[in-house]
């Protein structure tokens, strides 16, 4: 079974194959760049998983995949500030994609003006770590939750989420 992955992110991609990896079948795992057609630094959870449907929906068609996986980083407005978010979502040629969200941290003030300015969580999270790539390593969930939890954790866990649904509405055990 083709298992196509809407990213070519190593963090996201592993999470995938992770995710996965403890069925008992045998997938197959190729990554594309694919586009959210939403904004840069998606600023909603609206915006957010439907930038994750986009991508697992485009995946699915460009492969020919058995299933389209998306998963889009993002951020929040809440009562208590600025929040990053993640949401996943999983197509097939035969269903309404299925989508799941996962956790949440609140973000510095310090990040959330320069995100409410108008910048890129990932550039931002580079300038503020002073080192490049966060977005593809620990991201900014891994600087603020002091490696407590990754990038690849949290989209782990939205997989799993995603996978579990997938199996339930199709019968599997």
């Amino acid at each position: 079974m083709l298992v196509a992955i809407g990213t070519k992110n190593p963090a996201k991609v592993k999470a995938v194959k992770d995710g996965f990896a403890q069925e008992n079948a045998h997938f197959i795992f190729k990554s594309y760049k694919t586009e959210s057609d939403v904004s840069e630094q998606p600023f909603s959870d609206e915006e957010t998983a439907i930038g994750a449907m986009n991508r697992a929906k485009c995946v699915l068609a460009i492969s020919g995949g058995d299933i389209g996986i998306g998963l889009e980083g993002g951020v929040m407005e809440t009562p208590f500030g600025l929040a990053l978010t993640n949401w996943g979502a999983l197509a097939t040629s035969t269903q309404p994609p299925i989508i799941a969200g996962g956790e949440r941290i609140i973000l510095p003030e310090s990040i959330a003006e320069r995100l409410r300015s108008g910048e890129e969580l990932g550039p931002v999270m580079d300038d503020y770590s002073q080192r490049e790539g966060i977005r593809h390593r620990e991201g900014a969930i891994g600087i603020f939750s002091n490696g407590k939890i990754t990038r690849h954790d949290m989209f782990y866990h939205v997989v799993r989420l995603l996978l579990g649904q997938w199996q339930y509405q199709n019968g599997f055990d």
